[in-house]
């Protein structure tokens, strides 16, 4: 049984709710790395990348541990959409999601600093906005502020409203962390979750 200690590289509210479903007992570090894409880089090498420099940048403080790092992004048309930040941007991407299929690519890394050992993969999730009305995209930006949520949605309380379908494997996916997959790469490291 691997009792390293577990750190979440991330200050995600979102991403922490999500580990303590798992019931392990975490620490949280967020990362100060550099978001932003290479120049023609695909949404799932970003997403892919991000993860691991975030695991990575929470080494040298956490050099026993076993470190999570995740990324992910919205893709609308071939287009990243990321954190809208202001109410006018969280109306723009709902308006460019109305009525379409948009995927989430979630980056997700499991580094062992101590012995080296990374896992790295990356998780799709799909959704099927359905055709919103200009006053009901602006009733839900400011009842739900999702200002913070890449997509400018959070499916996980009234968000669900704005969709037809989900298609996913896991959908923790969806809100930043996906756990299945996540149990997947700790037990490789021996520690069990049950």
């Amino acid at each position: 049984m691997n009792n390293q200690t577990v750190v979440l590289a991330s200050g995600s509210k979102y991403r922490q709710m999500l580990l303590e479903k798992l019931r392990i007992p975490f620490k949280s570090h967020s990362p100060d790395i550099d978001e932003a894409a290479f120049a023609d880089e695909p949404p799932t090498e970003l997403v892919k990348r991000l993860s691991y420099e975030k695991a990575l940048a929470c080494r040298d403080v956490y050099p026993e541990a076993l470190i999570i790092g995740s990324d992910q992004v919205c893709v609308i048309d071939g287009r990243i959409l990321g954190k809208p930040h202001t109410h006018a941007r969280a109306v723009e991407q709902l308006k460019a999601a109305s009525g379409k299929h948009v995927t989430f690519y979630t980056g997700l890394t499991l580094l062992n600093a101590k012995s080296g050992h990374t896992q790295t993969d990356v998780e799709p999730f799909h959704v099927h906005f359905r055709t919103l009305t200009d006053s009901e995209i602006e009733n839900y930006v400011q009842k739900e502020q999702p200002l913070d949520c890449a997509g400018s949605f959070k499916c996980e309380s009234l968000g669900v409203a704005l969709f037809t379908r989900l298609e996913g494997r896991d959908p923790n996916t969806l809100v930043g962390l996906p756990l299945i997959r996540l149990c997947e790469m700790l037990k490789e490291e021996g520690m069990s979750i049950l």
